[in-house]
């Protein structure tokens, strides 16, 4: 297994629009990649919300059966087709991947 963890920090504001808002826009647009190859085992987007201890505004949790499922998932079209708008709204990236 392999689990690959990436948390972004936004801009303030980017695309048009507030860190919320592309915050919430990014979410979406991720859980859109949950099932695109086989191999994915578990897939979770979660946002920073007031209240809780939060450095990054959105964070990917994912496992992947092995790294060729991990390598099949950032190269699908609709992942790729994720990187600009990803790379337009972020100010700091942040990713580990590690056996478990």
């Amino acid at each position: 297994m392999i689990k690959h963890i990436v948390m972004w920090k936004l801009k303030e504001r980017a695309e048009g629009a507030d860190r919320a808002t592309n915050a919430g826009r990014m979410k979406a647009r991720l859980e859109e990649c949950r099932d695109i190859v086989p191999g994915i085992v578990e897939f979770e987007v979660a946002l920073a919300r007031p209240g809780l201890e939060a450095t990054y505004d959105v964070v990917l949790y994912s496992v992947f059966e092995s790294r060729a499922a991990l390598d099949a998932y950032q190269d699908h079209p609709k992942h790729v087709a994720l990187k600009p708008f990803i790379g337009a709204v972020r100010a700091e990236r942040q990713c580990m991947d590690y056996e478990a």
